[in-house]
């Protein structure tokens, strides 16, 4: 009974590893890299605990697989915020490498973050488990952001939601078999429950998920975190690592809720929240905040209510009340992606368990409190929920760097500075510039235009804010000063020649300052240091394309491809090589391609398509794909341009003047948007409103020629009698 099944297993196995039938399921892969025994991420790792679309991976992983000696090793464990997102090199894992090895230099610290995006503790326990196998002399933990929306949880998109612990634990043990892969898979395109997103469209996936206040699913994830958190720390405390445990900081004064429980009595609760904004307007903070009180008697579980009477009473530096509420909204947020109250005391339980064993207990907030008057964490510290700008990364590093002093064995604490390095010091180290810092705040910018941030009450103000800081960046990014942060970055380099981050970073500096080359030989650098890794010869082949270099491009591009088929950045981005050297055929290949591939985005690779077949004068084609593109994504405004500019290129100018009129709707600053909806209004012998659009045009651009060659020439026809 047990002999039988187990053979056919065994045979099974290998003939699917034979057929190259599934993927290795382990987080660290073991490579030689020139000549070297290392180990680097599992880019496959991520499919045990997502759908293939929604699939994430581990971000430019690699270390010696033997440690050498007077190395000290550390481990950090948690998920995009403690990676460093947006940008992993400057992460609180970097800023504390630099600090622990300016602090103790007889020793080299080595922190080895094997943080990951959109993961929880479901996926961390198995990670954990792996690395102590590696040699770890301490672990960090800093988790617990993801463990309502990431796997398993109890409003994720990516499968089931919030499962028995068992259950989950026995599927991702049936997926670490080739044959549990091939069944999940079969089940997956079966499967007629409720459908996941088509691709990754980060948060907003999330929008149709949210979970009450008081949803019996919150008590099983609160149960499943606890269990897992204790597995790691058993994990740990057996191999005789001992681990820093901290808290997790979010954004309390300057994040609101993304989603707030709606009111049972909405006039009641409606009316009071209208006087006390009312309040709020003439200044009159104390009756405002009696109007709020009155506001949550109608609906106490009203996130956005506590978060605006936090608001409220920090205006008259009522902070201990203030912070209350902060936290209140925090933890009713029916779109939970920050760690809660309730999270937070489990951590910091756990921690104080097992205090006499060599766990010790960070309180990340107490790290920021410096960064804000209030000592409330806002904007000072975060780019938005729970993501760290630098001043945050170093702030909670600084912290966590105090308590690994009590993890440190004698001989290593005998020969110290006698201070922490500073912020500025670890910035030269991770090479921060203001070129780096523009580049992440447009990212960030980015991020902020999409829901579920644009549904936030102070959306206006986080834009303005980022656009702001965006300013400032401009102002100070001078020529003196990129010269200076040039012979920074060679001197860094000098010092870290195989800090594939650096490297990275400084490609990014060149290429803002305009010195492609430069920039093109720090990431074939990249690309030497990390040869498995699909995204850096995708950054790499881009770089080329904008050069106008397209065959070196379509090289990397095509070794992209063949590291990561299953994804589509760098079939689009080759697709587009191969059209800008007149391979059309190969370029829609490459596109179609991509359709079914991970993370596609379908609007814009219909709009691609559309462009190469207007290049083959297949018109019809072309305006099939546009239409295609807006239906899917109507706030796509080039689809829109370009959908009217095919529509009059056949005539219909009526059609065409509907299209530039969406275009004119999205972007109303957009000169050419003007343009050319006067032109399809003039060929309408609309001469009026056509004149009004050119108008319109030379307010935004008044040395367009082609607005006032236009408008001079309606004069006489506006002129004329019977003119519309």
């Amino acid at each position: 009974m047990v002999f039988i099944p187990a053979l056919l297993l065994a045979v099974t196995e290998t003939i699917l590893i034979l057929a190259g039938v599934g993927h290795p399921t382990s987080f660290l892969l073991r490579r030689e890299i020139h000549g070297r025994k290392m180990l680097v991420d599992n880019p496959w790792f991520g499919l045990r605990f997502f759908p293939p679309a929604l699939a994430r991976s581990p971000t430019g992983l690699t270390f010696l697989a033997d440690k050498q000696p007077g190395v000290f090793r550390i481990f950090l464990f948690g998920e995009s915020a403690a990676l460093g997102d947006p940008r992993p090199a400057y992460g609180m894992g970097r800023f504390l490498e630099a600090l622990l090895n300016d602090r103790f230099p007889g020793t080299k610290f080595e922190v080895i973050c094997v943080a990951m995006t959109a993961i929880n503790s479901h996926a961390i326990l198995p990670m954990a488990r792996e690395c102590a196998r590696y040699h770890g002399d301490l672990w960090i933990v800093y988790m617990g952001n993801n463990e309502f929306a990431g796997p398993f949880g109890a409003n994720t998109v990516f499968g089931p939601q919030a499962p028995p612990a068992w259950t989950v634990r026995l599927f991702l043990a049936i997926q670490r078999t080739r044959t549990g892969q091939v069944l999940a898979s079969v089940i997956r395109r079966f499967h007629s429950g409720q459908a996941t997103p088509a691709s990754w469209a980060g948060m907003k996936m999330f929008l149709e998920h949210q979970l009450p206040p008081h949803d019996l699913r919150r008590e099983r994830v609160y149960a499943n975190f606890s269990r897992n958190l204790e597995d790691i720390l058993s994990c740990a405390l057996k191999n005789k690592i001992p681990v820093v445990l901290s808290s997790v900081a979010s954004n309390l004064k300057d994040c609101p809720p993304f989603a707030s429980e709606p009111s049972t009595r909405m006039a009641e609760w409606r009316q009071c929240l209208d006087l006390a904004l009312t309040n709020v307007s003439a200044g009159n903070f104390t009756q405002a905040a009696a109007e709020f009180d009155k506001a949550l008697e109608s609906n106490p579980d009203s996130a956005e209510t506590h978060f605006r009477l936090g608001a409220c009473l920090l205006a008259e530096t009522n902070i201990t009340s203030a912070r209350g509420h902060f936290e209140s909204a925090r933890d009713l947020d029916t779109l939970p992606f920050r760690t809660d109250s309730h999270l937070n005391q489990i951590i910091e339980r756990a921690a104080k368990q097992h205090g006499d064993q060599r766990v010790v207990f960070v309180n990340s907030d107490a790290s920021l409190a410096s960064l804000s008057q209030s000592g409330i964490p806002g904007w000072e510290a975060f780019f938005e929920h729970v993501h760290l700008n630098w001043d945050g990364n170093y702030r909670i590093a600084i912290g966590l760097a105090e308590a690994a002093v009590q993890c440190l064995p004698p001989a290593v604490t005998a020969h110290q500075q006698p201070a922490w390095a500073g912020q500025e010091i670890c910035e030269q180290r991770l090479g921060l510039t203001d070129w780096n810092r523009y580049t992440i705040l447009e990212e960030m910018l980015r991020r902020l235009s999409e829901p579920p941030f644009t549904d936030q009450i102070n959306h206006v103000a986080q834009m303005e804010g980022m656009t702001n800081a965006m300013a400032e960046l401009r102002t100070r990014a001078r020529a003196d000063s990129a010269e200076a942060a040039r012979r920074m970055f060679e001197t860094q380099l000098t010092r870290f020649p195989e800090d594939h981050y650096l490297h990275h970073n400084f490609a990014e500096f060149l290429t803002a300052v305009g010195d492609f080359d430069a920039a093109t030989r720090q990431m074939e650098t990249v690309c030497e240091l990390l040869p498995d890794n699909q995204a850096v010869y995708f950054q790499l082949g881009r770089l080329l394309a904008r050069q106008k270099k397209y065959r070196e491009a379509q090289d990397r591009l095509e070794t992209a491809v063949k590291l990561r088929p299953e994804l589509a950045n760098s079939r689009v981005e080759l697709g587009q090589v191969l059209a800008a050297q007149g391979s059309y055929d190969k370029a829609l290949e490459q596109y179609d391609l991509a359709m079914r591939c991970s993370g596609a985005d379908e609007a814009r690779l219909h709009l691609l398509s559309a462009d190469v077949y207007a290049r083959q004068n297949r018109h019809d084609a072309a305006i099939d794909q546009l239409r295609q593109t807006v239906q899917i994504r109507d706030s796509y405004w080039e689809a829109h341009e370009l959908l009217g500019m095919e529509l009059a290129r056949q005539t219909n100018f009526a059609a065409a003047q509907q299209q530039f009129e969406r275009v004119v709707d999205l972007r109303p600053a957009y000169a050419e948007g003007h343009l050319n909806l006067g032109i399809a209004l003039a060929r309408q012998r609309r001469f009026p409103e056509a004149a009004a659009q050119f108008q319109a045009t030379l307010r935004l651009d008044p040395k367009n020629a082609q607005a006032q060659e236009f408008l001079s020439t309606l004069k006489g026809f506006l002129g004329q009698p019977g003119t519309q």
